[in-house]
């Protein structure tokens, strides 16, 4: 497949964006996207954080994406109030579509009850089960497992060993990317008098629109209802979602991310790396939870927490910055209880200050 070219005059136009060149006969042909610090001459670069602004008079880019202040620091710009969202929009027009098959191989294995769209594209070695319904212009990579009653809206994509146990329902283009997991059985067990006995799961799991799910991630089918991920979530490579849980619609939830079961997250929510949260909580809507986060109580519409377990991200913050210096607090208190309980001291400035803050930490991490 070529390599996607564009004079740079046809990027600004299909983006939208100022187009500021030396002279008229500057517009160049552009061959591809890469940082600042890389970018070749045909190349397109952005600036989106301002650190790496001095980089500008360095690099070799043929143009770069930037903001107005900075659009007289390079020979050619592409000039936006919004970089980052402008170059993941010009991404697009280089990104090479996965896979070359087209067509319903026939080294695939699709029931005669299933029922497939328009235009769909099925690789050799998957496995379609009776009842399974494909929108218009599917495609299934090889190697992926679609059970019974399984129902994709029109432009879904499974990558290779995706997994779709029986009766999940996809939205229209939803993707689902490599060893992902959808409708495996939840985490259902009960402690017996004859030791531990399973508990069917009998639900099914319901993901809206445009959702993606990462690599190796799990969603888990309910107990006995539905586990729900709504319109434009999209879940990192190895996220957990346990049963009945319900994700509301353009959540962010990033890699390792553990939530359990049926625990309701709210709309626009952000998970950062490694979160956990325990089962049956409620995650307003607008609210971020920090990276390695331990969930174990409600979090408000709008607020942002981090810790375990989690406190406000800036007395989480606040909380970092103190615990290097414990280890002296704990030598300088202990010496200081010491001396007041052998004579009259004079305490000075210096250890005011520290058991001022020391005080201070044990009342953030609620100990006093």
């Amino acid at each position: 497949m070529a390599t996607p070219s564009y004079k740079l005059s046809e990027i600004a136009a299909k983006l939208g964006l100022e187009l500021a060149l030396p002279s008229p006969d500057e517009d160049i042909v552009i061959t591809g996207i890469n940082t600042l610090e890389e970018a070749g001459p045909t190349e397109l670069s952005f600036l989106a954080n301002p650190k790496y602004a001095p980089q500008l008079a360095s690099t070799k880019a043929g143009a770069v994406i930037v903001r107005p202040e900075h659009k007289d620091e390079v020979v050619r710009a592409l000039v936006t109030d919004n970089p980052y969202p402008m170059f993941a929009q010009a991404l697009t027009l280089f990104a090479r579509p996965q896979g070359s098959f087209s067509g319903v191989s026939h080294m695939a294995c699709v029931s005669p009850e299933a029922t497939l769209g328009e235009g769909c594209t099925v690789y050799p070695f998957c496995y379609i089960a009776p009842r399974v319904v494909l929108g218009k212009g599917c495609i299934i990579f090889p190697g992926c497992y679609l059970g019974e009653d399984c129902v994709l809206g029109d432009g879904c994509i499974l990558y290779p060993q995706a997994v779709l146990m029986a009766g999940t329902v996809l939205g229209d283009g939803c993707v689902i990317q490599p060893g992902a997991v959808l409708g495996a059985e939840g985490f259902g067990f009960a402690r017996t008098g004859d030791g531990i006995k399973k508990v069917p799961q009998i639900g099914h799991v319901v993901l809206g629109n445009k959702v993606e799910v990462g690599a190796n991630a799990a969603v888990d089918r309910a107990a006995l209802s539905t586990t729900v991920v709504g319109d434009g979530t999209c879940i990192d490579n190895l996220v957990q979602i346990g049963h009945n849980v319900r994700i509301g619609k353009d959540c962010l939830i990033v890699s390792q991310v553990g939530i359990s079961g049926s625990t309701h997250v709210g709309d626009n929510v952000t998970m950062a790396g490694q979160a956990g949260i325990a089962g049956h909580l409620q995650i307003g809507s607008n609210s971020t939870i920090g990276p390695q986060a331990g969930v174990a109580k409600d979090i408000a519409e709008g607020q942002v927490v981090g810790g375990s377990p989690t406190v406000d991200y800036n007395t989480y913050l606040r909380n970092a910055t103190l615990m290097p210096k414990l280890p002296e607090l704990f030598k300088r208190v202990a010496r200081l209880e010491k001396e007041m309980g052998h004579k009259p001291i004079t305490v000075s400035k210096t250890d005011r200050s520290l058991v001022t803050l020391w005080n201070r930490w044990l009342s953030m991490m609620h100990l006093r």
